[in-house]
């Protein structure tokens, strides 16, 4: 281990052994205990692959060092702990840390640097959709026991802890009549969201998560505790705002907040399968000169065997009530639809909407991509390829963009598409422990078809097979000040499970 990292451990350590633990050392080593013939070790890799040992006395240390578990293979806890929202990511990191602190995973990512630069996740709200939140054999930081909002009404201001999920922030917030924009899922972890991008219900009316983001705390890759704003660390401020997780691990979030009104119009509305050219030219003609009160979501679905194939919108109305009747009048426009479910709703209610159908938490394979238009041979495509099956479910989604979101400019943080109309998602859905060969086959022929219409992906929807190519084409001309940042904060690319910027020096 590295002097300073020994040093700090010595003196944890010193100090612990003068308590009085009447029944031992409970906290010392939280759940992890060594056994009476000596502490175990523990086989691993880093992050380029090498095999590298984890020695026991090493483990204890930093056990030592946390207030939070250490979690080893053997431990309670460590089957529930390993596990992300999609189960068909069945890895097994050497350790867990599950942090309760900026001084836990200060350890954390001290451990992992001086033992070879193990191959390190950070784990949040799990939603990963490319399991990059787990790994095979490396170190976990698990943020799950981090979690905590405090909002100051006055400056109109929330502190968010690294491992807060969504519905927290909400709940929280939503007390005072004030909001930031976040996803449409509870129990998304906001670490991932926030810093990948985060398009939700509000972010046409004032941008994505990430553009309401004021200062970050951050734990680079040597250790530091980090604060980053404006004036303090500008460059790592500008690439944690959209450059994922690529510099550190983020342990707090300052974010502005916005009076909103507590009940907001929002619901379904859906036509027959029948009518999706329909629906897709109204989406195409509205959804770029729709309010930015009006967050307007596409989606075409067809149901496993005995459900009906529609097509329509996901809507939420946040503006002034007096003009709902017109902004929502167009959607209406082709007749009867089969179902019309937009009515008043609580907003935070209206956020835990989606939690329990969310496709991440089945068996699921998704292709996304953004779209500038929703033009004449993109719905011919989209109409005479969308093919169900009696087996899974089959969803097309179109996630709006525009509005505030486009009003910022391309370099103004690491986030590039500021032009684009949409993220349009497809994913395949089936029961867990079937067979995906052929469900997956039909999207990616699918896929084929709709991807040269599609400019660059959301790094939040990253496919698990993507090379580095493909992330620097994505973050388009940012991505040269991206390897800058990426140079200075983690040049030995500890951080590497995300659209991954890969350093130069």
């Amino acid at each position: 281990m590295k002097r300073r990292t020994f040093l700090r451990s010595s003196m944890a350590a010193a100090a612990a052994a003068t308590l009085p633990f009447p029944q031992g050392r409970p906290r010392l080593f939280g759940l992890y205990r060594p056994p009476s013939g000596g502490s175990p070790d523990v086989p691993a890799v880093t992050g380029d692959g090498r095999e590298v040992t984890l020695r026991g006395g090493d483990l204890a240390d930093l056990a030592a060092r946390i207030r939070g578990r250490i979690l080893l293979a053997q431990d309670d806890g460590y089957e529930e702990a390993r596990r992300i929202l999609n189960p068909s990511f069945d890895r097994r990191p050497a350790l867990i840390a599950q942090v309760t602190g900026a001084a836990d995973v200060r350890a954390a990512v001290d451990f992992a640097r001086d033992n070879g630069g193990l191959l390190t996740a950070v784990k949040c709200g799990g939603h990963s959709l490319s399991g990059k939140s787990t790994c095979d054999r490396g170190i976990m930081i698990d943020l799950s026991t981090f979690r905590g909002v405090h909002v100051d009404p006055i400056r109109r201001r929330a502190r968010v802890a690294g491992g807060t999920l969504l519905g927290q922030v909400d709940h929280e917030t939503m007390s005072h009549g004030l909001v930031t924009p976040m996803g449409t899922v509870s129990h998304t972890g906001a670490g991932g969201l926030v810093t990948g991008g985060g398009f939700g219900r509000l972010a046409r009316r004032w941008g994505l998560s990430l553009d309401n983001v004021t200062a970050v705390d951050v734990v680079t890759a040597d250790g530091s505790f980090v604060r980053a704003n404006q004036e303090e660390h500008p460059d790592l401020f500008w690439g944690v705002r959209g450059g994922g997780g690529n510099f550190g691990v983020v342990t707090s979030f300052e974010f502005q907040l916005h009076p909103l009104e507590r009940r907001v119009l929002a619901g379904p509305i859906f036509y027959p399968m029948a009518r999706a050219r329909e629906v897709l030219t109204l989406y195409g003609d509205y959804a770029p000169v729709a309010p930015d009160g009006l967050q307007l979501d596409l989606i075409m679905v067809r149901p496993p065997a005995g459900g009906e194939a529609m097509a329509g919108f996901a809507v939420c109305y946040s503006g002034p009530a007096g003009q709902a009747d017109g902004v929502l009048a167009p959607l209406r426009s082709l007749g009867t639809p089969m179902v019309d479910g937009i009515q008043g709703v609580d907003y935070v209610a209206l956020q835990r909407s989606g939690d329990t159908d969310d496709p991440r938490a089945q068996g699921t394979y998704t292709k996304s991509g953004f779209i500038e238009a929703m033009t004449p041979e993109l719905m011919r495509i989209l109409v005479n390829t969308f093919q169900g099956h009696p087996q899974r479910a089959t969803v097309l989604f179109a996630q709006h963009s525009g509005g505030a979101i486009n009003r910022v400019l391309p370099d103004a943080t690491a986030f590039p598409q500021r032009n684009v109309l949409a993220n349009l998602l497809c994913f395949v859905d089936w029961p867990f422990g079937q067979d995906p060969t052929e469900h997956v086959r039909w999207i990616q022929a699918f896929w084929q078809g709709v991807e040269p219409h599609t400019q660059g992906f959301y790094v939040n929807d990253l496919e698990e097979a993507h090379s580095a190519d493909d992330v620097g084409l994505n973050y388009q001309r940012n991505h040269q000040r991206l390897v800058a940042v990426k140079n200075r904060y983690d040049p030995a690319n500890l951080f590497r499970l995300n659209a991954n910027v890969i350093p130069t020096v």
